[in-house]
């Protein structure tokens, strides 16, 4: 479960208050599958970053049950001049998990080769993309937070992501941020919609597209003069 009470969060853009969160209090479920949305800019990744306690409301508090992921898919997760191997040791001590296991199944599912010993900015970006998603699923989470992660590597790797992944998700929830509708769709029960520091949740996927398609309009640039 995931609590929020009173939480406000607000950047100063150009003197005004740009809020991301304003006295927002709600409950998310243990296990739901929720799908964040919100126009470019409305803070979504800001958003999960509190939740994974990576960043500090201005007011308020975000109470945590289980153990939750950090925001998986945003840059940084790795440090490019250690090795993938160390990496994940890194890791493995972080969240206090058997750091012999995480290593071999990373380099099982990776497919890194010889590369997994080598520092991790020698990879390319889809060798780094699959050393980062093992790294997430090596490790099971009661709440998965995934912000825009993109697959990596060829049709086979994908198939075998996919398959991990509904495997993770059959025993744990998931917040998930992503363009692609059909996503949400087939991994999302539940969403909830953030615009001007107001968060909306709605049972069903499709009619909090609805409405997220619908700030889209209203907040649409005005074509140029002629």
């Amino acid at each position: 479960m995931i609590r929020l009470d009173g939480v406000t969060k607000a950047y100063r853009y150009r003197g005004v208050p740009k809020y991301i969160a304003r006295d927002v209090s709600a409950v998310i479920p243990k296990g739901a599958k929720l799908a964040l949305m919100g126009r470019n800019g409305a803070g979504k990744s800001t958003l999960m970053s509190m939740i994974a306690g990576n960043l500090n409301p201005d007011r308020g508090r975000i109470t945590v049950q289980g153990a939750i992921s950090w925001p998986i898919g945003i840059t940084g997760t790795v440090q490019p001049d250690l090795t993938g191997i160390q990496n994940v040791r890194f890791l493995a001590r972080i969240y206090g998990v058997d750091t012999d296991e995480l290593v071999d199944f990373v380099g099982s599912f990776a497919d890194l080769g010889l590369n997994y010993a080598e520092p991790v900015r020698t990879y390319s970006t889809g060798m780094r993309g699959r050393l980062q998603f093992g790294m997430a699923m090596g490790i099971r989470f009661d709440t998965y937070l995934i912000d825009e992660v993109t697959s990596a590597g060829d049709a086979s790797f994908r198939k075998k992501s996919q398959r991990l992944f509904e495997d993770r998700l059959a025993h744990a929830g998931v917040i998930f941020i992503s363009h692609a509708d059909a996503q949400l769709r087939d991994i999302c029960t539940s969403a909830a919609v953030l615009e001007a520091g107001t968060i909306t949740f709605f049972d069903d996927v499709d009619v909090a597209l609805v409405q997220h398609r619908r700030n889209m309009q209203l907040h649409k640039p005005a074509p140029p003069a002629p």
